[in-house]
């Protein structure tokens, strides 16, 4: 069944060449004790080795069942190992980290037998070697003797056709000596056993024949079998390693090294917990800014105005750049000597809007429940008038301190004061001649608006009660300016004043209510001061527009007032974008078209489909055509987003340097493991193990220790937070900020695990290479 056919090897180191063997022809019989003797040197463990298929021949054929081995790849000579050798060692190389039972299931395991046919198997033949009582023990808790019994079993685990036992009683007392041969020559009863020795006395004493060896050649063949033809059926089972088997593996060995494996950890995760501390941060601080975003941000209204600006991705990513220093500009600070002229600002970023009509009316279809409040920002000047004394007197308002407060769109729901303001003395407004005063959270307001409202506002405090139901009276046109032939004046002499005060035609506001802010909103968009409602700005305008001194600005190039010459050019340095003609035409209330939209979103998500709304209607437009908003909310919500995750890449950046630290240091303990291991991995390429298998076998103790390291970052990382949360709040009285979001737990364990076995990538591909006969050489 085997035949070694003109078999040369030799080994070569510098400039010398060692003739291990010298053409060898040997015939081996199915079942015989074979014993090669010889001195040291001459060749016969080499012979061994061949046969075994450790080491490979330089020459000639090694026949197994008629079949050649001359073409045969690693895999092969591996499965050969596996299915049809069995070793038998002179120090027993047994894996000491395996129990007893582990180690003779090895073999099988590699074949991929069933966990119950190994087991049934290991113990038929741990019994049959006298060891079935010791199957639990580590091969340190055996002696001499009852170790080389386990190797035997081993070898015998998975039915080989072939023993090789390489001086299997060197390390032996005489009495052990004894007992272990004599199973080995039973064991010869139906297998090929092929003996190495020095000690002549005993392969006379026990082998059925005798080769002897010397410098590298057969001298004597005391039962030589002659040539035969034998027809090749011989196939071989590939051997496989799981790669769960390789974890066990792996993990026993960790095992008896604690230690060393939680420093090794802790080492590797101390990246893993820097990182997992800034993203805890960050994520906390993001659901902080998220929380004051909704909390006053939602309420921030989206706002068209008649000219906008237009701030792109390219300009919003440069502004942050410039923030945080992140980006240059290659241009800036040039040498040349010159001058380079450029466009205005507003003439490049500015944009006019056409408010028509249908855009308005496309406003107003706005899901109602998406908007608390709509406010019209108007150029209009109201004609405001007070009483005092029986005196009355015109009240000189601004867009400061007398303004109109949003309307809803939805009659049925709660208003935007409703929705935002707590009325703290009086009732929320309910027609159009309702106004209230909007105070601050301390119930404060400027003194000049009180001045100019005629309340004392010299005093340390005014009651509400002389507030509200305080009257002011709107005049018309009509009836607040006088024609003096092509010009206005206002008919502002005290008995005018206090004629038009009780003119019926006069617009009779109260001041209905106190409002402030509800505790809840952070910031309060409408000003200290007056409000009144949009549906009395309407009713004016529509009274204006006819209105004497409208009609005939109309038809003028002057001031109608003033006599001042007018333009009808679009002024660029007057923020509204309008000529002084549009200007003071919009002032005496000659359009009805509004300056400013302000829309305000009910929260966050209501706001994304008011953007969307307005979106939609600039598809298909052309840039004229277009209506551009400003999204204060969304461009300080993205200003911020983007600050935030650059800052916590820059320190994720920093913390990566000691993951590179950990992926050096796994490399270096992978590789001195592979050097401690040495003797198990010539052990397990000699039981049929490729060389993927050993790789396997420390990419899983790679994988141990990054999935414990990472594992171990994150508990120390969350037991962390806790200090930290305590931190922060003594200082900024900010709760819970750090928090590690699960997701990114996982990730940073996932990054362990990648990192530490491409760190110990090298070493295992190091330890497949390895000689198998030099590694079970070695201590």
């Amino acid at each position: 069944m085997l035949a070694l056919k003109n078999i040369k090897k030799s080994y070569t180191t510098g400039d010398f060449t060692q003739v291990a063997l010298n053409g060898i022809d040997l015939n081996f019989r199915e079942n015989e004790f074979v014993a090669i003797l010889g001195a040291s040197g001459s060749g016969k463990t080499t012979c061994l080795n061949v046969i075994g298929g450790l080491d490979n021949y330089d020459s000639g054929d090694l026949i197994i069942n008629g079949k050649s081995t001359k073409e045969f790849k690693d895999v092969d000579w591996d499965a050969y190992r596996n299915n049809s050798v069995g070793f038998i060692f002179q120090s027993y190389n047994l894996i000491t980290h395996l129990s007893i039972m582990d180690n003779v299931e090895m073999g099988m395991t590699l074949s991929g037998v069933s966990a119950g046919d190994k087991r049934k198997k290991a113990l038929e033949v741990l019994e049959r070697v006298g060891l079935k009582d010791h199957i639990h023990k580590k091969p340190n808790q055996l002696s001499g003797g009852q170790m080389q019994r386990v190797a035997i079993a081993r070898a015998l685990a998975n039915d080989p056709d072939i023993i090789l036992a390489d001086e299997p009683t060197g390390a032996l007392d005489t009495v052990t000596s004894v007992q272990i041969m004599d199973l080995i020559k039973e064991i010869a009863k139906d297998k090929l056993v092929i003996m190495v020795t020095h000690n002549p006395e005993l392969a006379h004493d026990y082998a059925d024949r005798i080769v002897e060896f010397k410098d590298g050649e057969v001298v004597s063949d005391s039962n030589p079998l002659p040539d035969k033809e034998v027809n090749s059926q011989y196939k071989l089972k590939k051997t496989k390693m799981s790669f769960l088997t390789a974890l066990k593996l792996s993990g026993t060995n960790i095992k008896t090294k604690k230690g060393r494996t939680f420093l090794t950890a802790f080492a590797s995760s101390i990246g893993i917990i820097g990182i997992a501390l800034i993203l805890s941060l960050s994520n906390g601080f993001d659901k902080q800014i998220k929380n004051f975003e909704s909390d006053t941000l939602s309420t921030f209204p989206i706002m068209i105005s008649q000219t906008s600006a237009e701030i792109d991705q390219e300009t919003l990513k440069a502004q942050q750049g410039s923030i945080l220093g992140t980006s240059t500009d290659e241009n800036a600070y040039p040498e040349d000597k010159v001058i380079y002229p450029i466009e205005p600002v507003a003439e490049k970023v500015m944009h006019t809007n056409i408010f028509t009509e249908e855009y308005i009316k496309y406003i107003e279809n706005i899901d109602p429940k998406l908007v608390s409040g709509i406010s019209y920002t108007r150029m209009l000047n109201i004609n405001l008038l007070k009483k005092q004394d029986d005196v009355a007197t015109i009240v000189k308002t601004n867009s400061m301190n007398f303004t109109s407060y949003p309307k809803s769109l939805d009659n049925n729901g709660p208003s935007y004061l409703e929705q935002n303001y707590d009325v703290i003395a009086g009732s929320y407004p309910t027609n159009k001649n309702d106004i209230v005063l909007i105070v601050d959270k301390k119930n404060g307001v400027e003194k000049t608006i009180l001045q100019t409202f005629g309340l004392d506002s010299k005093a340390d405090s005014i009651a509400f009660d002389d507030i509200i139901g305080k009257e002011l009276k709107v005049i018309l046109n009509n009836d607040f300016y006088k024609a003096n032939g092509n010009f206005f004046t206002i008919n502002g002499n005290p008995a005018n004043l206090i004629d038009m005060y009780n003119n019926p035609r006069a617009i009779t506001l109260n001041v209905v209510g106190i409002l402030r802010a509800k505790e809840d909103v952070k910031i309060s968009l409408l000003p200290s001061g007056f409000s009144y409602s949009d549906e009395l700005a309407e009713f004016v305008l529509n009274d204006a527009v006819n209105s004497d001194i409208v009609l005939k600005q109309k038809n003028s190039d002057f001031n109608v007032l003033t006599g001042e010459p007018l333009d009808t050019a679009v002024d660029i340095s007057n923020p509204t974008g309008m000529s002084s003609k549009e200007t003071i035409m919009s002032a005496l209330g000659a359009t009805t078209t509004p300056y400013m939209i302000s829309i305000y979103p009910t929260d966050f998500d209501a706001k994304e489909a008011i953007v969307a709304h307005l979106d939609e209607y600039n598809q298909d437009k052309s840039e004229t055509d277009k209506v551009v908003y400003t999204d204060l909310s969304g461009t300080i919500t993205e200003m911020s987003g983007g600050i935030m995750n650059a800052i916590t890449m820059v320190l994720i950046a920093f913390s990566a340097i000691s993951l590179i630290v950990s992926f050096i240091m796994v490399g270096i303990i992978t590789y001195i493991s592979v050097l401690e291991r040495t003797k198990e991995i010539g052990v397990l390429r000699a039981l049929g193990a490729r060389k993927k298998d050993i790789t396997r076998v420390f990419n899983a103790e790679t994988l141990i220790i990054g999935a414990c390291s990472g594992i171990l970052g994150i508990v120390i990382a969350r037991l962390l937070i806790f200090p930290i949360n305590s931190i922060i709040k003594n200082v900024t009285e900010l709760e819970n900020v750090a928090q590690l979001n699960p997701l990114h737990a996982i990730a940073l364990i996932l990054i362990s695990l990648v990192l530490t076995v491409l760190g110990g990538t090298i070493p295992a591909k190091m330890a497949a290479k390895k000689d198998p006969v030099e590694a079970l050489r070695s201590e």
